[in-house]
């Protein structure tokens, strides 16, 4: 328990830091151009790649930093490119992310095992539960019907987004960017 209280400590401590604050400003306005760029397939289906900044933050600042970077990301993108109506049901679904992101990735080895078990988290307890219940009151469609289509696409979403993110957060690992910023993280094996 005294691990799980240190972790959060650590993370809000970075929401004190004058740098942590920073890069999570240039990473979140990454992740606003990349959600401009989300294909809207149906009312419910949307397929985009805002979620590697977004990852990249939980990762480097942790479960309480990460809850409050992605509410306020949630917000920040609707006004950038608003796509329907504003429902406070996905913030909470942008905080939750953070938080079990935050847990699953902040201080401890990052693996592409580690990276997918945040990943299946995610998709088991937010994006296939909560985000299809919050689109099925918003848009009245029966909740097991979207089910089946929101399942297909978070599969597939699930292998990208492993994929991908490994990728990007072991090469800017590997290219030295993170000691520019004095950002020390421990060096792990794949």
């Amino acid at each position: 328990m005294q691990k799980f209280k240190d972790l959060f400590g650590s993370s809000f401590k970075e929401l004190r830091n004058v740098r942590s604050i920073t890069i999570m400003a240039m990473l979140g306005a990454v992740s606003i151009v990349l959600g401009c760029f989300a294909v809207m397939i149906l009312n419910y289906l949307r397929v985009g790649f805002n979620f590697l900044p977004n990852i990249f933050v939980y990762y480097l600042f942790g479960p309480v930093a990460g809850a409050v970077f992605g509410g306020v990301m949630d917000i920040l993108t609707y006004l950038a490119r608003p796509m329907g109506p504003f429902f406070p049901g996905f913030t909470i679904s942008g905080i939750l992310s953070g938080l079990i992101y935050g847990i699953v990735l902040y201080k401890k080895p990052f693996t592409i095992k580690r990276l997918l078990v945040a990943n299946v988290l995610s998709m088991l307890l937010i994006e296939l539960p909560l985000n299809t219940y919050w689109l099925s009151l918003l848009y009245g469609n029966a909740y097991m019907a979207m089910l089946p289509g929101r399942f297909i696409k978070e599969l597939l979403m699930l292998v990208l987004k492993t994929t991908l993110t490994f990728a990007v957060i072991k090469g800017v690992e590997a290219s030295g960017i993170l000691n520019q910023f004095h950002i020390k993280r421990k060096k792990h094996i794949i």
